[in-house]
C-alpha cells in the first residue's frame, strides 16, 4: 500500500457539483492499493497513520497523533500512486491492484481506521472526484508498506 498523508485544516471531496464528504482538522489520506497487498499491509498502514506524531503540542513540537487531537480523517482511493513513470511518457499502472481487489482492501482499511473511534469519511471508489484541502504546515508524508517488510 502507498499513501500520501496530509495534515489539513479542512478537506472535502466533490463529485460533479456536490460535496460528497468533508472534514475539519485532521488528515487527508490518498491511498493506493498494490497487486501484492495483503492484510498485513493494511494493518501496518492503519496503525502507522493513526500513531504518527505529526500534530503540534503546546510547545509547537510535532508530538501528537491524530488520535491525541481527536481529528477527522478523509480517505480517498488513488490508484495513480502506483503509476510507474520510468519508461515513456504514459505512466504504467500494472502494479496497481485490479478494482475488485483494491476496493475490498480499501474498504477494510477504512474500517480499520474507524475502529480508532475517530470520524472517518471517504470519497467514492472509482469516481472522478475533485479534492480540495488546506494543508496545515504544510505537513505531507509518503508511506509505503512494501518498504516496511
Amino acid at each position: 500500500m502507498r499513501a500520501v498523508v496530509q495534515r489539513v485544516n479542512f478537506a472535502f471531496v466533490r463529485i460533479e457539483d456536490k460535496v460528497e464528504s468533508s472534514i475539519g482538522q485532521g488528515l487527508l489520506i490518498l491511498i493506493g492499493i498494490g497487486n501484492h497487498d495483503v492484510l498485513e499491509d493494511l494493518n501496518w498502514m492503519a496503525e502507522k497513520i493513526l500513531n504518527l506524531r505529526i500534530f503540534s503540542d503546546e510547545n509547537e513540537k510535532l508530538n501528537l497523533s491524530i488520535q491525541d487531537v481527536k481529528g477527522e480523517i478523509l480517505v480517498v482511493s488513488q490508484f495513480t500512486l502506483y503509476g510507474d513513470c520510468r519508461k515513456g511518457r504514459r505512466p504504467s499502472y500494472s502494479e496497481a491492484a485490479p478494482p475488485d481487489k483494491a476496493k475490498a482492501i480499501y474498504e477494510r482499511f477504512v474500517e480499520k481506521l474507524k475502529e480508532s473511534g475517530l470520524v472517518v469519511k471517504t470519497g467514492v471508489f472509482q469516481a472522478s472526484m475533485k479534492v480540495n484541502l488546506e494543508n496545515d504546515g504544510p505537513v505531507t508524508l509518503l508511506l509505503d508498506s512494501e518498504k516496511e517488510f
